[in-house]
Protein backbone atom coordinates (compact mmCIF):
# COMPACT_ATOMS: atom_id res chain seq x y z
CA UNK A 1 0.00 0.00 0.00
CA UNK A 2 1.42 3.38 -0.84
CA UNK A 3 2.53 5.77 2.20
CA UNK A 4 -0.85 8.16 1.19
CA UNK A 5 -3.12 5.04 2.06
CA UNK A 6 -1.30 3.84 4.65
CA UNK A 7 -3.99 2.68 7.42
CA UNK A 8 -2.80 4.80 11.08
CA UNK A 9 -3.67 3.81 14.42
CA UNK A 10 -6.73 5.32 15.97
CA UNK A 11 -8.11 6.82 12.48
CA UNK A 12 -11.82 6.74 13.04
CA UNK A 13 -10.86 8.70 16.38
CA UNK A 14 -8.63 11.15 14.38
CA UNK A 15 -11.09 12.04 11.66
CA UNK A 16 -14.25 13.28 14.39
CA UNK A 17 -11.29 15.41 15.92
CA UNK A 18 -10.34 16.71 12.52
CA UNK A 19 -14.12 17.41 11.99
CA UNK A 20 -14.52 19.02 15.21
CA UNK A 21 -11.58 21.22 14.59
CA UNK A 22 -11.90 21.55 11.20
CA UNK A 23 -15.55 23.38 11.62
CA UNK A 24 -13.93 25.37 14.42
CA UNK A 25 -11.16 26.57 12.05
CA UNK A 26 -13.73 27.44 9.24
CA UNK A 27 -16.38 29.14 11.62
CA UNK A 28 -13.44 31.48 13.20
CA UNK A 29 -11.77 31.94 9.49
CA UNK A 30 -15.48 33.14 8.68
CA UNK A 31 -15.99 31.04 5.76
CA UNK A 32 -18.54 29.02 6.90
CA UNK A 33 -21.59 28.46 9.60
CA UNK A 34 -22.10 24.96 9.81
CA UNK A 35 -25.62 23.71 11.17
CA UNK A 36 -26.86 21.20 13.67
CA UNK A 37 -28.13 19.16 10.78
CA UNK A 38 -25.25 19.05 8.27
CA UNK A 39 -24.02 15.81 7.35
CA UNK A 40 -20.82 14.39 9.08
CA UNK A 41 -19.75 14.11 4.53
CA UNK A 42 -20.80 17.48 3.96
CA UNK A 43 -18.38 18.47 6.96
CA UNK A 44 -15.60 16.64 5.53
CA UNK A 45 -15.38 18.15 1.92
CA UNK A 46 -16.12 21.15 3.37
CA UNK A 47 -13.08 21.10 5.35
CA UNK A 48 -11.09 19.24 3.45
CA UNK A 49 -11.55 21.51 0.40
CA UNK A 50 -10.71 24.23 3.08
CA UNK A 51 -7.66 23.01 4.10
CA UNK A 52 -6.37 22.02 0.90
CA UNK A 53 -7.33 26.28 0.03
CA UNK A 54 -5.37 27.17 2.77
CA UNK A 55 -2.42 25.06 1.67
CA UNK A 56 -2.97 23.12 4.89
CA UNK A 57 -2.78 19.85 3.28
CA UNK A 58 -1.82 18.28 -0.22
CA UNK A 59 -4.45 18.18 -2.88
CA UNK A 60 -5.34 14.46 -3.48
CA UNK A 61 -5.47 13.54 -7.17
CA UNK A 62 -8.64 14.42 -9.57
CA UNK A 63 -9.10 10.46 -9.91
CA UNK A 64 -8.54 10.01 -6.10
CA UNK A 65 -11.20 12.35 -4.98
CA UNK A 66 -13.51 10.43 -3.09
CA UNK A 67 -15.04 11.08 0.39
CA UNK A 68 -12.51 7.99 2.01
CA UNK A 69 -9.83 9.56 0.88
CA UNK A 70 -10.81 12.34 1.90
CA UNK A 71 -11.41 11.00 4.89
CA UNK A 72 -7.89 10.04 5.35
CA UNK A 73 -6.19 13.15 4.69
CA UNK A 74 -8.30 14.46 7.49
CA UNK A 75 -6.88 11.94 10.50
CA UNK A 76 -3.51 12.58 8.87
CA UNK A 77 -3.92 16.07 8.71
CA UNK A 78 -5.03 16.21 12.34
CA UNK A 79 -2.43 13.06 13.10
CA UNK A 80 1.19 14.97 11.98
CA UNK A 81 0.51 17.97 14.11
CA UNK A 82 -0.04 15.83 17.54
CA UNK A 83 2.86 15.38 19.98
CA UNK A 84 4.20 11.82 20.19
CA UNK A 85 3.29 10.87 23.41
CA UNK A 86 -0.51 12.29 22.57
CA UNK A 87 -3.14 9.23 23.31
CA UNK A 88 -4.12 9.34 19.57
CA UNK A 89 -0.66 9.15 18.34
Amino acid sequence: MSKAGKKIKHEAELLNEAIRLGVIYAEKRGVAKFEANDSKDTKIEYIYRLLVHDKQIQPLAKEDLVLLKMKHKLAMWLHRQLPDNHPLK
